[in-house]
């Protein structure tokens, strides 16, 4: 009997454990699949929010600006991370001494990760020209070039043409030259008023009056806020690049011309000792050059004064020079001189136009353009001909049927490139 009582309370004693047990089994299993839960919809809650974020980054490539998709407000972006990271030209910025003596330039990108780059052709401020008819009868800048224009180039991040003269009250024309152009000092003010930071004096009229002239157009662009390259009080300033800084990108600018040909041309090259301008008739100087800048910046702008007068076509110095000048590390080319619009080319992949033509010069109607190069820091985002119209002493924007002519001019004249309606470039 006593036997199987112990037995009995042995089993007892058993489903008491088995109770026990179960009672915190059940808990702790509770408790285990509250936190997976819990985990599981964290991470669920995780990807939701920021993993579209990061898809959106890394998939985000250079496109048309038509085309770019907007990102919600609420989505980080990638500048919100530029404070963890210095300028890779910060030592630069810090020395404005430096910046002085190697002609570089700093400005705010309109738009973060980009830079908008502008060119123009020629201009002419001369008083005993047609082309300052309406200026002078009052009112400034904008009566010859429209607002919009205007508006479309203090939109660039930097805006470059072609300084077809002198500024001075001083000097006296060249002997024996056909048309030579001077303009009022205070004229200077008309780039300021159309957007302009850079012009090129690399051509063949900066010294129609000779060497005073020259030097007052020096001093009278910089006192201005412009900067001036392609001429200089001698060679090694006639060469020298200037720079420009945006947003963590800094381009080269380069200018040299090719006009006049001749070995002793009627406006003077800079030399050792001498002021002039920078010529590349030879062109083993601006290769040199552009060699040197591309060692110093991430993107390389040769804007070169070249061509025949008045023919579309491209003459065998042009051809010469254009694949030379992108060997030697130019990133686009921009060219002018001729008076009229030239073909839109590309070599080893770097678009060319090889001229702009006029762009706010003379009386006469012409088709004339200008090239809107959007850059970051992988290269060319997007490049782009904007047709404009030159007629009756103005420079306007085309639109319509007007902007498809032209359009369909450029397409006309330019091999392996294609061009859309709204004027975009592509190969």
């Amino acid at each position: 009997m006593g036997k199987k009582k112990r037995v009995r309370k042995t089993k007892k004693n058993n489903r008491k454990r088995v109770r026990i047990s179960r009672s915190f089994l059940l808990p702790f299993i509770l408790t285990l699949s509250v936190a997976v839960v819990v985990g599981l919809l964290a991470l669920a809650a995780y990807q939701w929010v920021f993993e579209p974020a990061r898809r959106v980054q890394s998939t985000m490539k250079p496109v048309k600006p038509s085309q770019t998709e907007q990102v919600p407000e609420d989505v980080p972006r990638q500048e919100e991370k530029a404070e963890d990271v210095q300028n890779k030209y910060q030592t630069e910025l810090d020395d404005p001494e430096y910046m002085a003596q190697n002609n570089i330039y700093y400005k705010e990108a309109g738009e973060p990760g980009q830079v908008s780059l502008l060119f123009a052709g020629d201009i002419l401020f001369d008083d005993h020209y047609a082309i300052m008819k309406y200026p002078l009868a009052g009112g400034g800048i904008e009566q010859g070039i429209s607002p919009e224009l205007i508006r479309e180039m203090e939109g660039a991040d930097v805006m470059m043409l072609n300084n077809e003269f002198p500024y001075s009250d001083r000097g006296a024309p060249l002997a024996g030259k056909q048309f030579t152009f001077r303009a009022r000092p205070e004229t200077v003010n008309y780039l300021q008023d159309m957007g302009v930071d850079i012009v090129s004096l690399a051509n063949n009229h900066a010294y129609d009056y000779g060497e005073e002239a020259l030097l007052d157009t020096l001093d009278i662009l910089k006192e201005a806020g412009i900067t001036a390259i392609g001429a200089g009080r001698n060679l090694e300033e006639a060469r020298r690049p200037a720079y420009y800084i945006v947003d963590d990108i800094k381009v080269a600018f380069i200018t040299a011309t090719q006009i006049e040909r001749l070995d002793n041309p009627d406006t003077r090259g800079a030399t050792e000792n001498a002021p002039g301008v920078f010529r590349c008739w030879d062109g083993e100087n601006l290769l040199e050059t552009i060699r040197e800048a591309k060692e110093n910046c991430d993107f390389v702008v040769v804007y070169v004064h070249w061509g025949t007068e008045n023919e579309a076509a491209l003459d065998w110095a042009q051809l010469k020079q254009a694949p030379e000048v992108i060997a030697a590390g130019a990133d686009l080319v921009i060219g002018d001189h001729p008076h009229c619009l030239q073909p839109i080319g590309v070599i080893q992949g770097v678009p060319v136009i090889y001229s702009l033509g006029n762009f706010w010069f003379n009386s006469k109607t012409l088709d004339t353009g200008m090239v809107k190069a959007v850059i970051d820091k992988d290269g060319l985002v997007s490049y782009q001909f904007i047709p404009c119209l030159q007629s009756g002493c103005k420079t306007g924007l085309l639109d319509g049927e007007e902007k498809t002519r032209v359009l369909n001019y450029m397409r006309g004249i330019s091999e392996g490139v294609q061009i859309d309606e709204d004027g975009y470039v592509t190969w």
